[in-house]
């Protein structure tokens, strides 16, 4: 059986790919009973909210990360772009790990008030369904928000409407 704290560093290195100034800090409801966990902000002003879902015996279940960037006002953010980073670097980390992974194609849904793009890429091993993750990304004027929630493959499918009600709860 796959140990989730292996992986839990691949897909928390793949967060730090965005960031956030803490000055009108978003506000989300976190699901009852995940663990909220206190992420110190950068130098460079990047904010981050984390909770964490845990089994009985404290072992991570799912991680969700909630991620705010300063964006300068004179730069214009190719968020297919970013995404598409992103997508490759945890298809990259998961592949050095041993891992398979497969990503749906990126595609228009919201983040709270935005447009946002989004991708879920589902991580096997020896073709079985081990991990799945979604990477949503969206840019305000001057911020940039990435959302990304990942768990073991049953874990991420049962916690759908936490995930959802966290998700809805959301005000950038």
């Amino acid at each position: 059986m796959i140990r989730f704290r292996n992986v839990l560093f691949i897909l928390l290195s793949v967060l730090s790919l965005a960031g956030a100034a803490r000055a009108d800090a978003p506000v989300v409801t976190w699901p009852q009973g995940w663990q909220v966990e206190d992420v110190p902000e950068s130098a460079s002003g990047v904010s981050r909210q984390r909770a964490v879902k845990n089994d009985q015996d404290g072992s991570p279940l799912m991680v969700m990360e909630l991620t705010m960037s300063p964006v300068q006002s004179d730069h214009q953010v190719n968020l297919e772009g970013v995404l598409l980073e992103m997508r490759k670097s945890v298809q990259k980390d998961f592949f050095q790990g041993g891992y398979q992974s497969v990503c749906t194609r990126i595609h228009s849904t919201t983040l709270s008030r935005l447009a946002a793009l989004e991708t879920t890429c589902t991580i096997t091993q020896n073709g079985r369904h081990v991990l799945s993750q979604t990477l949503v990304a969206a840019v305000d004027a001057d911020k940039a928000y990435v959302l990304s929630y990942a768990g073991q493959a049953e874990a991420y499918k049962a916690s759908q409407d936490e995930i959802d009600a966290a998700r809805n709860s959301l005000k950038l």
